[in-house]
């Protein structure tokens, strides 16, 4: 079972100030205990096929890959137009994510907007998602549907963030050889469900995993959902990522589960915050998921 690195606490020096480059990155994460990484879309030079290429050369020099690409699409536009351009737009990462060597591509269903029923918002996600399982066939990328909370460039959070509704999303998608479950556990809690309870649910479909563990910092679930009420842009101040293993997951029962199933997929760190301690907090992550998959005899 091969261990990505994310570059989570990094995300607004790489995407948005520009004070890091990818190879920047690359630089910092050379000493890490991983296999490899899992790119974000906003720092992903999609637009240049060389520069795709010469990223994934470097990363094989250092003998690792990049599998995973964190992509966000928002699906529950009720602008038509807009779905059709978030359907195209997703193409181009799959594409992406084949040219860097990959082979999984994060799918959303979306921002839970106000006035969006289930029944409305579901039908819109099921036809974008169905409309992109050509191209991730012809590209070899498995599509990875997330039980998201919110990306961290949004207003609201995510449509399908509740579990009953994430599985109704993936019943009416269906069986697909392009398509399954990147599990997040924290992801689950946020959304005031266990996450072992939905792991049971979807241990069959997941082929990737973002391995995460998020606290809470003056406030409660009760307060997070006031706070979701109204539109801001990124999480909320109260809720924090923190080191793999230090929150409120079960990583004991969570790696039990996986090794019955025989899963062998990647698992992502997405850990951390703040850049100052990034570094320092994914190695630490890293050291105990190693010895997590050891314990639980995952290769």
């Amino acid at each position: 079972m091969p261990l990505a690195a994310f570059p989570k606490c990094y995300l607004d020096q790489l995407c948005v100030t520009g004070e890091m480059t990818v190879d920047d990155w690359l630089d910092l994460a050379a000493g890490l205990d991983v296999d490899g990484y899992e790119f974000y879309w906003g720092f992903t030079p999609w637009q240049e096929p060389d520069e795709l290429e010469r990223i994934k050369a470097r990363v094989e020099d250092q003998g690792r890959s990049i599998p995973m690409m964190c992509y966000s699409p928002d699906f529950t536009n009720p602008v038509r137009a807009e779905r059709i351009a978030e359907i195209e737009r997703q193409v181009k990462a799959i594409e992406a994510t084949s040219r860097l060597g990959g082979s999984y591509c994060r799918v959303l269903s979306g921002q839970r907007r106000p006035g969006i029923t289930r029944e409305t918002g579901i039908q819109w996600v099921v036809s974008c998602i169905e409309a992109l399982l050509p191209a991730a066939q012809e590209y070899g990328v498995t599509l990875i549907l997330e039980n998201h909370y919110k990306d961290g460039y949004w207003e609201y959070p995510e449509f399908a963030q509740k579990k009953d509704v994430f599985l109704d999303l993936l019943t009416q998608i269906g069986p697909d050889p392009n398509f399954g479950v990147n599990y997040d556990p924290s992801n689950a809690i946020i959304a005031g469900d266990d996450p072992i309870a939905l792991l049971e649910a979807i241990k069959h479909l997941v082929v990737t995993m973002h391995a995460s563990d998020r606290y809470l910092e003056g406030g409660t679930l009760k307060d997070l959902r006031k706070i979701e009420a109204d539109p801001q842009a990124g999480y909320a101040t109260i809720l924090q990522h923190g080191v793999i293993g230090q929150g409120m997951n079960d990583y004991d029962r969570i790696f039990s589960i996986l090794r019955d199933i025989g899963f062998l997929g990647w698992i992502s760190i997405e850990d951390g915050q703040d850049p100052q301690t990034g570094y320092e907090h994914l190695a630490a992550s890293a050291d105990f998921l190693r010895r997590k998959m050891k314990q639980y005899d995952l290769p």
